[in-house]
Parts: structure tokens; C-alpha cells; sequence
């Protein structure tokens, strides 16, 4: 596989291993320290993000009133989804280096994927409603907690140094540490999820919406944005000058704007059928 940027030492064709880190790389990788232990900016804010969005849930579901226990139900079977989505995605797109690595446990334990972990949440969800028998759906409550989960998580990966851009003459690069400016990639996708979190709390207080349709969109439009932010991204190009993510993306993108293409389409039939 071919990357966008390939020579370390060259401004212009800078990479570096996404499993490796060079000594003092990342911006501030260990956050704080308590008692002589240092808190790792990652886990940090995928954990707050994580928190958050589970509190932003049950508030959600309770202010719905919606006070049965399936809400959470529902919610535990896409978390747990999305850990194992996120791992297993990561285990696949990496899997030369993986087995290059075969005996190394901190390469297994490192590393994972939001496209992942956002495919895995809703085949979760998909699953856990069907093993217990649950018919109804709360994809308008989970898809503002996941968008708050996410613009908080990547707070992590640009303090620790991961998932950043190419290199930019633009005034707001970030030197990561080795003294070449990248787009801070990371806070783009934060900053976009604050504006999708933003105009997806405004539509569910909106109302008139069909059941699950937030989460559609949110997948829609995340994975919009994926596909477009990747080429501002060191990612292996692996066909046609795609990235894996840019083609998942598509798949994605493809898949919901059927959806909502059909929901569209179903709603214009039974408004027909009523005048």
C-alpha cells in the first residue's frame, strides 16, 4: 500500500507509523499526573467522551419519557458494539503490520477506528434489539450522545498525535513534534461535530421525526465527511487513490442515503394515499 506522504525526513512527504511514535511526539500525550501517575490524554478523553455521551443519553430518554429500561438496553448493546467494532476494523486495515508484529501485545492492544467502532455501535444495537425482543427504536436519542462522544474523544487523538493531516503552509498547522506543520485533522473533526451535535439536538426538538431517523442522518453525514476529510489525512491509498476509510465511507454513505431515500419515498406515497 501506497501513502499520500511517504518519506519522514521530506516536509512535503512526511509520515509516521501509526503504531510508533517518535520520543516526545504528540502535543501533550500524558495530560496530567496524580500521585506520580500519568493520565494519558487519550484514554482521558475517550473515556469523558464516552461518559458524557451516556449522560446525555439517559437525560435524553428520561426527558422523552421513555422510562422502561430498554433505552439502555439498547444503548449497552452499541457500546459494546462499537468497542469491538472499532478493534476489530483497526485489526483489519492493519493486518501486514499486525502479523509483523505477531508477538509485540502493546501493537494488539493499540489502536482503533471511530468508522469502526460507529458500524460496530449500530450492528450492536441491530442485535441486541433482536436477541431481547425489542421493537422499538431510539436512534433519535443515541445519534446527539454518540456526536457529543466523538467531538470529545478526538480531543484525545490530537493531544496524543494520532489521526493527524498532511502537511500545511496554513497558519493554524500543528506541529506534532518533529517541527512540521500538519492540519490538526483531529480538531476539524471535532469542530464538525460540535456543529453536528448542534443541529441534531436542534432537529429532535423539532419533533416530527420517524423513529431512528437522527442516527441515519448522523451516519450520513459523518461519513460524508470522512470521505472528504481523508485526503488531508496520512492514510495508506489502497485503490483508485482511495484510503480503506474513504471506501468504507462510500459504502456507508451509499447504504444510508438509500434509507433515507426510501423513507422519503414512503412518506410521499401514505401522504398521497391520505388526500
Amino acid at each position: 500500500m501506497r501513502n499520500r506522504q511517504q518519506l519522514l525526513h521530506n516536509p512535503e512527504k512526511a509520515v509516521i507509523d501509526s503504531h510508533t511514535y517518535p520520543e516526545n511526539w504528540g502535543i501533550q500525550p500524558i495530560l496530567f499526573n496524580i500521585g506520580g501517575f500519568g493520565v494519558p490524554a487519550y484514554p482521558f478523553f475517550v473515556l469523558l467522551g464516552l461518559a458524557a455521551g451516556i449522560a446525555w443519553f439517559v437525560v435524553d430518554i428520561r426527558k422523552s419519557g421513555h422510562r422502561n429500561g430498554n433505552g439502555l438496553v439498547i444503548a449497552t448493546g452499541a457500546i459494546a458494539g462499537g468497542i469491538i467494532g472499532a478493534k476489530l476494523f483497526e485489526w483489519v486495515l492493519n493486518y501486514r503490520f499486525l502479523f509483523e508484529h505477531f508477538s509485540d501485545p502493546n501493537v494488539w492492544l493499540s489502536g482503533r477506528t471511530i468508522v469502526g467502532g460507529l458500524i460496530g455501535g449500530k450492528i450492536g444495537a441491530v442485535l441486541t434489539k433482536r436477541a431481547y425482543g425489542i421493537r422499538e427504536r431510539r436512534g433519535n436519542e443515541i445519534a446527539p450522545a454518540v456526536a457529543l462522544g466523538m467531538l470529545i474523544g478526538r480531543f484525545g487523538c490530537f493531544f496524543r498525535g494520532c489521526c493527524y493531516g498532511t502537511p500545511t503552509n496554513l497558519p493554524f498547522g500543528v506541529n506534532f513534534g518533529d517541527g512540521i506543520l500538519r492540519h490538526p485533522t483531529q480538531l476539524y473533526e471535532s469542530l464538525f461535530m460540535l456543529g453536528l451535535f448542534i443541529w441534531l439536538v436542534y432537529r429532535k426538538r423539532q419533533g416530527d421525526l420517524a423513529p431512528g431517523r437522527l442516527f441515519s442522518l448522523l451516519m450520513l453525514w459523518y461519513f460524508t465527511f470522512r470521505f472528504g476529510i481523508e485526503f488531508i489525512r496520512i492514510e495508506p491509498v489502497v485503490f483508485a487513490g482511495l484510503t480503506s476509510f474513504q471506501l468504507i465511507s462510500a459504502v456507508v454513505v451509499l447504504y444510508f442515503g438509500w434509507i433515507a431515500f426510501a423513507r422519503k419515498q414512503n412518506r410521499e406515497e401514505n401522504y398521497a394515499g391520505e388526500s
